[in-house]
């Protein structure tokens, strides 16, 4: 669960774009090269296990951010800025 400001962060996809006029991995106009790994051409390559690790429960956050998906649920957070997104008063949530 993420805020809208930090839902803009979320646009960066694995898969190349669609067939376009100036796409970043056509082969023209300097584009992309044949045959080429967009993964492994980049110098920081896409890791799925980042470094950061949630505050709460030190569980290895899958995307940017302070929280991962369950803690930000329960807390009612944005997993990425921590800004209060949903009020979890009235919810009957368990601690497990």
């Amino acid at each position: 669960m993420v805020c809208d400001k930090c839902e803009k962060k979320l646009t960066k996809v694995i898969v190349p774009d669609k067939w376009k006029e100036g796409a970043s991995n056509t082969t023209e106009g300097g584009g992309r090269k044949i045959n080429e790994n967009k993964l492994l051409s980049k110098k920081n390559r896409y890791t799925p296990y980042g470094k950061t690790k949630c505050i709460i429960c030190k569980q290895q956050v899958h995307q940017e951010g302070k929280y991962c998906q369950s803690c930000a649920y329960k807390k009612g957070v944005c997993a990425m800025c921590g800004k209060q997104v949903l009020d979890t008063k009235l919810y009957k949530q368990s601690n497990v």
